[in-house]
Order: structure tokens, then C-alpha cells, then sequence
């Protein structure tokens, strides 16, 4: 197991390439968690060191400080990995860690507070220390798409929201008609039937839609 390190002030403030004064000043921010303190020495580790270097990142992509704290206070109090996976990992879509300035990189100038409570709310994100998971590369990757085809990463989340209420239906319908002649064995076994129908009907509806 590796060993947790601790640094004083003025260690962490060169690992991390600002002042002792700036430090002190993201410190009062609440920018960063507050350090261990044994009598009157201050001890910081790693996960503030980390934090630091995420601000260093979201600052060099244009972000303010006061969206910055916003943004770490979203994820200090977010749901955790342990909530967005529930009792284990998804069978079929693969999660993706990612650090915040990622995140950001991913979704240029989108992430902002009030999206990535939506994401948290979802369930599409969590967060582990300073990482975040998002449940599922697939839907990664397709948010991130159509945000840069122009989208609005809030309308992306909205229109999630909408998919994830007709996702339920057609997965209840399904596990319904299997367990009426089946078990739960049969439910596992069939569910690449169940997402071939939706994946072509939703084909055939888009195609409706074009000819309209």
C-alpha cells in the first residue's frame, strides 16, 4: 500500500508551483479542504495537491475563481462512486475516471455548476476523491459530441432525462413479458433481443421523422 505524504505549507506550495500567500488565499476560498492540524503545524497531502493542480488547469482554460469554487463545492458534496454504482458496476456500459480540468476539456466553457448537479442528479456522474466517474464511455462520449456539434450540454442532460424515463418503461415492459414464461436467468440471457428492438425501432422512428 503506498504510504500517505504530508507537506507543510510551504512544500505544497512549491509542488504545486504558486506562493504561500495564494495558497493561504484559496485556502480562505475554500478552494481547497482544510489541512490536518497537529498543534500549530498544518499538514496538507496528496488529495490537496491534486486539488491544487486541478485550479492551476481550470484557471489556464479560462475559468474564475468564483466558478471554481463553485465547481468544488459541486463536488465535494456530489454523490459519491459508491452512489452512482449502486450495488456494483454496470453489466454492459464501461465508467470512465476522469480529473475535473477533463471533465472541462470534454465540455469547453459547459461545465458549470448548475450541469454538473443535472449530470450528479441523473446519475451520469459521481465523484471518488478528486476524480469523477461518469457511469457510462457510451453516453460519454455521445454528450460530448453533441455539445460539440453546438448543443447545449443543458439541453443534452434534459433530453437525458426524457430518454432515461422512456429507458425504464421499455425495460419494465421487457422484464415484464420475459418473467411472465421465464426467470431472471432468461432476463439476462435475453436482454441483447430487448436493446437489438430499441436500437431498430428508434432507427425506424428517425426515419419517420425525416420523411415528415
Amino acid at each position: 500500500m503506498t504510504e500517505k505524504r504530508e507537506y507543510r505549507m510551504e512544500e505544497l506550495a512549491r509542488l504545486a508551483g504558486i506562493t504561500v500567500r495564494t495558497l493561504r488565499f484559496y485556502r480562505e476560498r475554500k478552494l481547497i479542504p482544510p489541512p490536518r492540524r497537529e498543534g500549530r503545524i498544518a499538514w496538507y497531502d496528496d488529495h490537496h495537491l491534486a486539488r491544487l493542480r486541478t485550479i492551476a488547469a481550470l484557471l489556464e482554460r479560462g475559468h474564475t475563481l468564483s466558478g471554481i469554487a463553485e465547481l468544488a463545492d459541486a463536488f465535494d458534496h456530489g454523490r459519491d462512486v459508491g452512489d452512482l454504482l449502486g450495488y456494483g458496476p454496470p453489466t454492459e456500459e464501461t465508467p470512465v475516471r476522469l480529473t475535473p480540468e477533463e471533465l472541462a476539456a470534454r465540455f469547453e466553457g459547459e461545465v458549470t455548476p448548475e450541469n454538473l448537479a443535472a449530470a450528479m442528479d441523473l446519475g451520469y456522474l459521481g465523484t471518488d476523491g478528486d476524480e469523477i466517474v461518469h457511469i457510462s464511455r457510451r453516453l460519454l462520449d455521445v454528450s460530448s459530441a453533441l455539445v460539440r456539434e453546438g448543443i447545449p450540454l443543458a439541453d443534452v442532460l434534459t433530453a437525458g432525462a426524457r430518454v432515461r424515463e422512456h429507458a425504464d418503461a421499455l425495460a419494465d415492459l421487457f422484464a415484464e413479458m420475459v418473467l411472465r414464461h421465464g426467470s431472471e436467468k432468461d432476463l439476462e440471457r435475453l436482454r441483447p433481443l430487448a436493446r437489438s428492438v430499441v436500437e431498430a425501432e428508434l432507427s425506424l422512428a428517425l426515419d419517420r421523422r425525416m420523411r415528415r
